[in-house]
């Protein structure tokens, strides 16, 4: 995978052939928060700078970093599969947040 991960942040990383330079851009926050490079170890160096300027910025401005994500998730399935889900957790002798917790976090890192 092309990512980068420092202090909770995770960062996409992309090459920009045009300019042959690393680009990242820190995912899942509404502050845009970018960097780039030209070497792997310069990138990693970049990255975590940026985080750290960020969570520092905001401590200046009295501004609370925004974090990655809550663990609160809302979203509509069918429900065939919300009851095979809920049948599969059970069986498993797990909660069904616990079940689509497991699911979830071996599916997100493959």
């Amino acid at each position: 995978m092309n990512t980068l991960h420092y202090k909770g942040y995770s960062a996409r990383i992309e090459f920009d052939d045009e300019d042959e330079i690393f680009v990242g851009h820190i995912a899942g926050i509404r502050d845009v928060i970018g960097f780039h490079a030209e070497t792997v170890s310069d990138l990693k160096a970049a990255f975590r700078e940026a985080v750290d300027d960020y969570i520092e910025t905001c401590a200046k401005i009295g501004k609370e970093p925004q974090k990655p994500y809550s663990g609160k998730v809302m979203f509509r399935i069918n429900p065939e599969t919300h009851r095979k889900a809920a049948i599969a957790a059970e069986l498993a002798g797990k909660s069904l947040n616990q079940w689509a917790d497991e699911i979830l976090s071996d599916a997100a890192e493959r």
